[in-house]
């Protein structure tokens, strides 16, 4: 049985009509840059998200770095984050100049312990980067409170959990800036790179859409700031809007997915914890087992592709040498990284597939 991790193509033979014909329209308009969708995209993102503002760039770092730099952090400055996430998260505070803080995780969701950042409040600390990690949002009720009562602000890192749902409440709205990814891989994801930054501060998306395009002002000769070039390209939007339609239908294919991996692996591993007032988009599905690398090893000889996020955390990272963690500075991460598995999962994933996976890992036993 071939099974595939994130199965983009199969994803794209359902969609193939639509996807294509907005691939054309932008062909035949020849628009490639801030083209028409762009600008429709933007809408559709902020009235689902129920922002004011959505703002398109090229990535999801870039995002996360508009965002910084929209609350103008500068070297010197401290952003307290998690080591268990991907890179981006922390580089774009070290590429500003500023100094992460990692603190750990809670146990149960994987997201950043708020009485750990409590611990690592300082003189310097300019604000707080909360990550929504595999697609479960973080508790932001408790993370605002606290950034406003020391007068930090917050960025919500959703490059995993676009679509999830927080209270009621959709991410990216969760915090002073949301910042989201379309990576292929990601629960809504386009044909390359791609970003989204959203807030409902006028002035702070007056200031993303400057930053975006080089600092500028009235018109793109005129630089009223220090900037960047982060614009999507319209070809990639124009394909986020024909799979936008079909995004909340994956999202509630994704649960049941994610729901029978649960019931059928609940009792021979720890399965993802989704506290009652979250909706989870299951960006990844994992599980964490005593021995993860044979696991691994014997899914991988029976053709079933799995991946580990994250091998190393960020602390331990040689980019991060110089911050001076060591080994056992934040154990729950470290213990979540030595046993964590991602198995294969996606909105079309065929329960034949998944119960063969299932199989597997129930004859493997641990």
């Amino acid at each position: 049985m071939k099974i595939e991790f994130i199965d983009i193509k199969r994803q794209y033979e359902r969609y193939q009509p639509e996807i294509d014909a907005r691939v054309r329209s932008v062909l035949n308009d020849a628009r490639f840059i801030m083209g028409k969708e762009v600008a429709e995209l933007e809408v559709q993102l902020a009235s689902y998200a129920r922002v004011k503002h959505a703002v398109a760039c090229a990535s999801g770092t870039d995002a996360l770095q508009l965002a910084l730099m929209a609350y103008g952090v500068k070297p010197g400055d401290e952003i307290i984050t998690t080591p268990f996430t991907f890179i981006a998260t922390a580089e774009v505070i070290s590429l500003l100049g500023a100094k992460p803080v990692f603190v750990d995780i809670g146990r149960d969701t994987f997201n950043i312990d708020l009485e750990k950042i409590k611990q690592a409040l300082g003189p310097r600390t300019r604000g707080i980067i909360a990550v929504d990690i595999f697609g479960q949002c973080a508790d932001y009720d408790l993370i605002n409170q606290l950034a406003k009562d020391k007068g930090l602000f917050v960025i919500e890192d959703a490059a995993q959990s676009f679509g999830a749902r927080y209270k009621g409440r959709m991410a990216c709205s969760l915090a002073g800036i949301g910042c989201a990814s379309f990576f292929p891989a990601k629960p809504l994801g386009c044909y390359g790179d791609g970003g989204m930054v959203f807030s409902d501060d006028d002035k702070a998306a007056e200031v993303l859409r400057s930053l975006r395009g080089h600092g500028a002002g009235g018109h793109k000769y005129e630089h009223v700031r220090i900037g960047i070039n982060s614009r999507l390209d319209t070809l990639q939007a124009g394909i986020l809007l024909a799979k936008f339609k079909y995004f909340p239908e994956e999202i509630t294919l994704r649960n049941q997915v994610a729901d029978h991996y649960t019931q059928q692996l609940k009792d021979i591993a720890e399965t993802p914890v989704i506290l009652p007032y979250n909706l989870s988009v299951y960006a990844q599905y994992n599980i964490l087992v005593k021995n993860r690398d044979l696991l691994q090893k014997q899914l991988g000889e029976d053709q079933i592709p799995t991946a580990v996020y994250y091998p190393k955390p960020l602390h331990l990272q040689t980019a991060y040498a110089s911050l001076g963690y060591k080994k056992g500075d934040f154990p729950v991460t470290e213990y979540v990284c030595g046993h964590i598995l991602a198995l294969p999962m996606h909105p079309y994933l065929t329960r034949e597939e998944q119960d063969f996976i299932i199989g597997k890992i129930k004859a493997w036993g641990g």
